[in-house]
């Protein structure tokens, strides 16, 4: 993994969040239990700006967590777009949507709650970008949902592909380091698609339907 001076440099050198995201940020370290699973200042800026290169007019992301990457997504909207995002933690329903409309995206993020498996079947949508962020052990199944609903062309980006490196050099790894693992290779050996692996953050896969 990268060394915290240079991770730090990283962050020196790259935009800094606004006032919402700073404050969405720290809201999320001081009031949930798992705060390093959310994006942060650089992996939500390389988000935003991929986002805005490929200008889609419907994002899928499946994990909101507290909305940041929904948020830093929905960025590179065209303006007729939309995001849809889905969270299973009901709990978490009132802090999303609260920081949703302090950044002003309301009208272009919609909140589903529920599981993923069973909510995107249901979506009449075809999508442009699909982000997947959510349970590693269901990353290939959320993987075959996502494809299905994918134009040809368009992208999906997995998060925590590393997963802390432990998708590396973990000799004994747990049930979520197998599945990212399990993950990585059907990605791999599909041609379906074609991918390139970032060492941003906990890793990033750019998937993109052939």
């Amino acid at each position: 993994m990268i060394e915290k001076e240079i991770a730090q440099y990283i962050k020196d050198h790259t935009t800094s969040e606004d006032k919402v995201m700073y404050e969405l940020n720290r809201a999320t370290h001081l009031r949930t239990f798992y705060p390093n699973m959310l994006s942060g200042s650089v992996q939500g800026k390389f988000l935003e700006m991929v986002s805005c290169m490929i200008r889609p007019r419907r994002i899928l992301e499946i994990g909101t967590f507290t909305g940041y990457s929904a948020i830093c997504l929905a960025k590179g909207l065209t303006p007729d777009g939309k995001l849809i995002t889905i969270e299973v933690n009901e709990e978490m329903e009132d802090f999303i949507n609260d920081f949703i409309k302090k950044s002003g995206m309301e009208d272009r993020i919609e909140l589903v709650l529920g599981d993923a498996l069973k909510v995107i079947p249901g979506l009449d949508e075809q999508f442009d970008l699909i982000f997947i962020d959510a349970d590693k052990e269901q990353y290939i199944d959320y993987y075959e949902l996502a494809l299905d609903k994918l134009k040809n062309g368009a992208f999906i980006l997995a998060d925590n592909v590393l997963w802390g490196g432990k998708a590396v050099y973990d000799k004994k790894p747990d049930n979520e380091t197998q599945g990212i693992r399990r993950f990585n290779e059907q990605v791999k050996n599909d041609d379906r698609v074609e991918q390139v692996m970032l060492s941003i953050r906990d890793g990033l896969l750019l998937i993109r339907k052939v």
